[in-house]
């Protein structure tokens, strides 16, 4: 696998600002990886996104896909990416037939509506117009929109918000079988859910700069508690003891406990990616500062 995208000292500025939105920020997206940039509102993710997909022009810095300039790209770049964006974009009085088939004939490649559509349940609504849909009918359509053309890259903006566990599950499984297939996710979410359960790298943007770049993995051994917390019962009451992790195989007490006691949970110290953003970012997931 290849580079996806090589991002050098990319700055920009929006003709309204004083200052920089994005300041010189440099990050590489594997070829077949799903990338999360995650940060509070504000922080630049979006803006990011946008020039990616080139929405955005007049950067600094350079920008490479697969080894070619992006500013020097044509048209054909738009075949080659799919973009669900964070609120969905349909033509209400339209049916959601009508609006996939009219967005896929943009493109030279088409995926199979009818395959999409069945897979996140929304074939069978086919014919209604979507003026009529849920706000989580639209979100899962806008799903099907952006997987039209069969992408190589993939650029989602809050995928699952607004969708209960169940359709949330399903289209985290299709993101995760993209990847599989060699494809390639750009993911920008607030859901760290969603994160600790796809992604593969992450990088968190402060203020329009990259604070850290690892894997969901990694990040939780780097905050996480080298222990062991154990509940357990004791003369009918719930008691808990905690244990150092480092040789706790050969930890007497942690054995006795094990051994003589009715346990009922055992817990790491790892941390989760919801606690990470705070301590990376300084800022709650409802975007208050620490």
């Amino acid at each position: 696998m290849g580079t996806a995208f090589q991002i050098r000292d990319l700055r920009f500025r929006y003709p309204s600002s004083a200052g920089d939105t994005i300041k010189g920020i440099s990050f590489d997206v594997r070829e077949g990886e799903i990338f999360g940039l995650l940060g509070p509102s504000g922080a630049g993710k979006s803006t990011t996104q946008k020039i990616l997909v080139r929405l955005l022009e007049n950067y600094q810095g350079s920008i490479s896909y697969f080894g070619q300039d992006l500013r020097a790209m044509g048209h054909s770049y738009y075949e080659e990416i799919g973009v669900g964006f964070e609120m969905p974009v349909h033509f209400t009085k339209l049916t959601a037939l009508e609006n996939m088939e009219f967005f896929a004939g943009f493109y030279r490649s088409r995926a199979d509506i009818q395959e999409l559509m069945e897979r996140v349940g929304l074939w069978e609504y086919r014919d209604r117009k979507v003026g009529e849909f849920s706000k989580g009918m639209k979100v899962r359509l806008n799903f099907v929109r952006a997987m039209l053309n069969s992408p190589r890259v993939l650029f989602l903006d809050e995928v699952t918000n607004g969708l209960d566990p169940a359709n949330a599950r399903i289209i985290k499984d299709m993101i995760a079988e993209y990847r599989d297939r060699g494809g390639t996710v750009f993911l920008s979410t607030h859901l760290m859910n969603d994160v600790e359960q796809l992604c593969d790298r992450v990088a968190f943007c402060v203020d329009g700069q990259l604070v850290e770049t690892s894997t969901p993995r990694d990040l939780k051994l780097k905050y996480g508690r080298r222990e062991v917390k154990v509940e357990y019962r004791e003369n009918g009451a719930l008691a808990s003891a905690v244990f150092p992790l480092d040789g706790i195989g050969f930890n007497q007490e942690f054995q006795n406990l094990l051994q003589n006691r009715e346990v009922e949970t055992i817990h790491s110290g790892e941390t989760s990616m919801e606690e990470i953003f705070i301590i990376v970012t300084g800022v709650k997931l409802n975007g208050q500062a620490e």
